[in-house]
């Protein structure tokens, strides 16, 4: 394994709202058993080893990532996962990782990776196979197109190399009548991975987007530096304006899930080509529907066809597959109106696990509280809250008011407002409790902590 990978993993990916929410994005969430970051992460560990793969992230998602790649069985490098303050765009993205790269490992070739694409494993063989080519070009990866799709930009390859061709021009998303004039140009989609060289990138990011160089000085302080950092992708930055661009087909199972209608394309579906993740859902008379529900809910549809239904225990979303694009206009307006749904899913993920709200009302929550093996939340109290905890499956350990002890499955406890208090999972398995919360203020601001190992504040 010689080449470094870069997971880009800083996406808000609202276009799937309501089942991605800023706060809980879709390349973590897990429609089967993996995310789409697991399934990335997965991927460049055929080219990387774990020590050889950064992730570049933000401050809240920075657990997800880092419990995601524990879920698989790996313990990534905490220098591996680079923070950004704020995002802006790809470039920054990039040259933040391939910069750490260069001073880590010195001069590398690196495949940079969307951490919300699905993407064929077998697409690895060609990308590691392009290596030679990353020596004297910027190389990107252009998929062979299924059909005249109007979302994607598009790559017209020019001269014909040892490997791949020399990039003749990128294009913009097209409208359908150009969408089909480029394919019948021979023209590619572009996927937005690349394999660079560090030494050849940065050459050219001095040359070609100096203002991009100039923020990332000697400090090492990366407030500082996204402080003057502009808001630029890598095609707009460089990729448009260099000469050493290179593209190499990959004519396999490649897709952005930029949207539902792509969800409904890449899922699997039943012989009236409906797509339902739950098989007790009713069809009757319809088809070609793509019926999501993360609750208990069943959904039975009579007379329906080419639907999107997507429910969730806060939010409820329904359109015609072909409208599915204008599910952003939704976040838009739930955005004027300081809506927290865009930003809060049922499901919230912690350094230590998760927990999913259940009930909520201005005097009370109930909350499913799953703690992983060998954590433990922050020694803490509440001031206007207290909390009954019952254990459903695992072993507790549980600090109250400095005495310890253990609860068992059926067991429960309770925790007067104002009790220092800690819960922590001494087990092998998931601890999973229920709480309730009770107080004249429920909310996530009224804690204190006084100990907390993953260093918050």
């Amino acid at each position: 394994m010689c080449i470094k990978s870069i997971i880009l993993a800083g996406g808000s990916g609202t276009r799937l709202w309501p089942l991605s929410r800023e706060l809980y994005p879709k390349q973590f969430l897990k429609i089967k058993d993996r995310s789409l970051f697991q399934d990335t992460m997965e991927r460049c560990l055929q080219v990387s080893d774990i020590s050889e793969i950064y992730v570049v992230t933000n401050e809240v998602h920075k657990y997800f990532a880092i419990g995601q790649v524990e879920e698989l069985g790996y313990d990534m490098p905490p220098e591996n996962l680079l923070l950004e303050p704020e995002g802006r765009n790809t470039l920054p993205a990039i040259c933040y990782g391939m910069k750490e790269i260069d001073k880590a490992h010195g001069r590398s070739v690196v495949g940079v990776f969307s951490s919300d694409h699905v993407l064929d494993p077998i697409a690895m063989e060609t990308i590691s196979g392009a290596e030679k080519l990353a020596s004297e070009y910027l190389v990107t990866f252009g998929i062979v197109p299924s059909f005249p799709h109007t979302g994607y930009g598009y790559i017209k390859p020019g001269e014909e190399l040892d490997i791949g061709n020399r990039v003749l021009e990128f294009r913009e998303k097209p409208c359908q009548e150009d969408a089909e004039r480029y394919i019948a140009e021979g023209c590619l989609w572009n996927s937005g991975m690349f394999l660079l060289d560090t030494e050849v990138f940065l050459k050219e990011v001095r040359e070609l987007a100096p203002d991009v160089w100039d923020a990332f000085d000697d400090s090492g302080d990366v407030n500082e530096i996204y402080s003057k950092m502009p808001n630029i992708s890598i095609d707009y930055g460089i990729m448009e304006k260099s000469s050493r661009v290179s593209v190499v087909r990959l004519g396999c199972k490649w897709s952005d899930l930029g949207n539902f209608e792509a969800f409904y394309v890449e899922s699997e579906k039943d012989k009236t080509n409906n797509c339902s993740p739950s098989c007790e859902n009713i069809f009757v008379d319809s088809s070609n529907n793509f019926v999501h529900s993360s609750t208990n809910k069943l959904v039975s549809l009579i007379d329906i066809n080419d639907m999107i239904v997507v429910d969730t225990s806060d939010a409820l979303m329904i359109c015609p597959r072909k409208s599915s694009e204008k599910v952003k206009e939704v976040v838009s307006l739930l955005r004027e109106r300081n809506d927290e749904r865009i930003n809060i899913h049922e499901t919230v993920y912690r350094p230590w696990g998760s927990y999913t709200l259940l009930e909520n009302s201005a005097g009370h929550k109930i909350k499913n509280i799953s703690v992983l093996p060998g954590k433990k939340l922050s020694l803490q109290l509440h001031h206007y809250r207290s909390e009954h905890w019952v254990v459903v499956r695992g072993m507790a350990c549980v600090e109250n008011d400095g005495q310890h002890f253990f609860l068992r499955q059926g067991e429960s406890t309770f925790i007067k407002a104002g009790s220092k208090h800690r819960l922590s999972n001494p087990g092998k398995l998931a601890l999973e409790i229920i709480e309730v919360q009770l107080g004249e203020y429920v909310e996530e601001d009224d804690i204190v902590r006084f100990d907390d190992e993953y260093g918050r504040a």
